[in-house]
């Protein structure tokens, strides 16, 4: 198809080339005078005909040329071609305002100045759209939200009474998701109680994280990758969750992280994340953050010691003999002779739970582990009550050995 269409265009470039020069040729050759040769329709059928076997010669390189761009532009967000595109227009008409002094000189400059104005306004132009587009849309937001503070005045009348709710300052429309909250799962649960208000908004360079984890080659992060996915997947066909993504995306910024406080910042929006340092960064930059550690801190209680679960140690330990399992929201398990079960899962039993900021970490033992040291403190106490028996009876024969003996040293003295 593209064959064709630059065949014809060929064609009809040819066709607007005869009919334009080639009078002039003729006058060259002295050949003006042939009628035959010298109108209209010859001039524009000899240009199409000569451009049309042109254009073979130059399919394949246009066609290259044609996939590059198409390859290009695919790469780009849509926000850097609109932009592009606007600021370029403009350039354009602004070169054309320029030139009209140049078109009304009807000279060599007429035809010279124009085209070269049109390149340069037109290049600054796109190059000020697609360099600057994310400070084009801040201005189009604060813009925006200058008309609706506008509206919330005239909305009040002369004796101050609101006569409408408007929306307070520190109400974020948009709740951004992190690629570590994703992952934890938590938010599908807390987004269907309702407690999360306007839209949340998945951006498609967190979505790309997550495809990256996805595709590791540790086992640990593809599994949490795919959580993640699935996840995404089950909230975006869930009716009760006003959900929303977006294509925009920061080239000049490599950090995800960065990103999303951009975004935030952009839009008015809040971060929900798990991330204790991305917190942190979020509060320096003025940037509303949510952590959902901190809600399950106020909210969900602490694992109460001696409670029981299953885990599957992954690795070992920072200290000697403990090994490190994970349970599915991501809360670390330290498990004391885990090292032993390394690949395994095995019953334990919590000793302590320490709660943070960061997240959550529990500490727990081998069930059987302490089922063995009821089992030695039963049998050292069945020790200790036999030893004791064995002491009373020897004791007992001992006096009654002594009681013999009296006996017979007095029936002794007796006979004699």
């Amino acid at each position: 198809m593209r064959k064709y269409i630059i065949n014809a265009v060929f064609a009809l470039f040819g066709l607007a080339v005869g009919i334009t020069i080639l009078p002039a040729v003729w006058i060259a050759t002295g050949l003006s005078n042939v009628l035959l040769l010298n109108n209209g329709y010859v001039n524009g059928l000899i240009g199409l005909i000569i451009f049309y076997f042109l254009s073979f010669l130059f399919v394949k390189p246009i066609t290259d040329l044609n996939t590059r761009i198409e390859k290009y532009l695919n790469s780009r967000s849509p926000g850097w071609i609109i932009f592009g595109s606007l600021f370029l227009i403009g350039g354009l008409i602004l070169a054309n305002i320029i030139s009209i002094p140049f078109y009304m000189m009807h000279n060599m400059f007429a035809n010279i100045v124009p085209p070269i104005l049109m390149i340069i306004f037109g290049f600054l132009g796109f190059r000020m759209g697609t360099s600057r587009r994310n400070d084009w849309k801040s201005f189009s937001l604060s813009k925006r939200k200058a008309t609706e503070s506008a509206d919330d005045k005239k909305d009040m009348d002369y004796d101050g009474e609101i006569m409408r709710r408007s929306a307070k300052k520190d109400f974020y429309p948009y709740k951004i998701l992190d690629t570590s909250v994703v992952i934890d799962g938590r938010i599908h649960q807390l987004a269907q109680t309702g407690f999360l208000e306007g839209k949340i908004m998945i951006p498609d360079f967190v979505v790309h994280e997550l495809q990256l984890i996805s595709d590791s080659s540790d086992n640990q992060k593809r599994e949490r990758g795919r959580r993640g996915l699935d996840i995404l997947n089950e909230m975006k066909m869930d009716t009760t969750i006003n959900i929303e993504t977006t294509t925009r995306d920061y080239d000049n910024i490599p950090e995800v992280d960065m990103k999303l406080l951009k975004l935030a910042k952009e839009i008015g929006g809040a971060v929900l994340t798990n991330d204790y340092n991305l917190s942190k960064v979020s509060e320096f930059q003025n940037v509303q953050v949510l952590n959902i550690n901190e809600l399950a801190k106020v909210l969900k209680p602490m694992v109460l010691p001696g409670e029981t679960m299953t885990v599957k140690v992954i690795k070992e330990g920072t200290e000697r003999e403990q090994g490190v399992a994970y349970l599915e929201d991501g809360t670390m398990v330290v498990v004391e002779d885990g090292k032993y079960f390394i690949d395994k899962s095995v019953d334990v039993v919590v000793t302590s739970a320490l709660q943070t900021d960061a997240g959550k970490m529990i500490f727990a033992k081998p069930k059987h582990s302490m089922n063995g040291i009821q089992g030695n403190t039963g049998n050292n106490s069945n020790k200790k009550n036999s030893s004791k028996e064995n002491s009373n009876n020897a004791n007992k024969n001992s006096k009654n050995n002594s009681r013999n003996k009296r006996g017979e040293h007095r029936n002794g003295k007796q006979v004699r």
